[in-house]
């Protein structure tokens, strides 16, 4: 059991996490978040430049979490097709969750989305890896016929982002509109089509 005091970078995240879900994060500053810890405004420069820089934290936090919640899927037992679907679809779940309990925390994540494009970045690449190790897997276990896995899992990346991306998820929850239906039959497409090889490649008929 892991029983590390967390430091106090970590200490002053959830403090600025509590206060954001309190007033949310434009009534949020290292004043308030140094109050609500018993500091003074100096102690958190020592570990943050900026309230940006703090906020910022926060979104990357949120990242490394999904992709620690993709990684069991990448290393778990059974079929590949199977631990693909479940991905996606905890994924989505877990963006519908924040907009729908979350709210100003959830709003924090997408403006930083929107105005750093560098964190997407290195966001994107490493859930796109971990959606090629799935990948490779099914290929080795001959489930999948894929020429090129990491062209593959950019292309799966691309097909789910409208369905991962918070932006999306909060204007389908404001319209009522069912995501989750749509990405399950969206999955069953592209396994399908991991599984088969193109025409072109396949023998000709005699």
């Amino acid at each position: 059991m892991d029983t590390a005091e967390p430091s106090q970078r970590d200490r002053i995240l959830q403090a600025a996490t509590d206060l954001i879900r309190r007033f949310g994060e434009a009534k949020t500053n290292v004043v308030d978040i140094a109050q609500a810890m018993g500091l003074s405004h100096s102690a958190i420069y020592r570990h943050f430049r900026s309230k940006a820089e703090i906020f910022d934290a926060l979104a990357e936090a949120t990242m490394a979490e999904e992709a620690v919640l993709a990684e069991t899927f990448v290393e778990a037992d059974g079929p590949a097709s199977a631990r693909l679907l479940a991905l996606v679809l905890a994924l989505h779940q877990s963006k519908c969750r924040k907009y729908a309990q979350d709210a100003e925390m959830h709003a924090l994540y997408r403006r930083i989305l929107e105005e750093r494009p560098d964190l997407v970045l290195d966001y994107a690449q490493r859930m796109t890896g971990l959606v090629r190790r799935i990948i490779a897997d099914g290929v080795e276990r001959r489930e999948f016929v894929v020429d090129d896995p990491d062209i593959a899992a950019g292309v799966v990346r691309d097909a789910v982002t409208v369905f991962v991306h918070p932006a999306h998820v909060e204007a389908a929850a404001k319209a009522g509109i069912d995501m989750e239906s749509g990405l399950r039959n969206l999955m069953k497409v592209i396994l399908r089509g991991l599984s088969s090889s193109w025409p072109e490649e396949r023998a000709a008929p005699r």
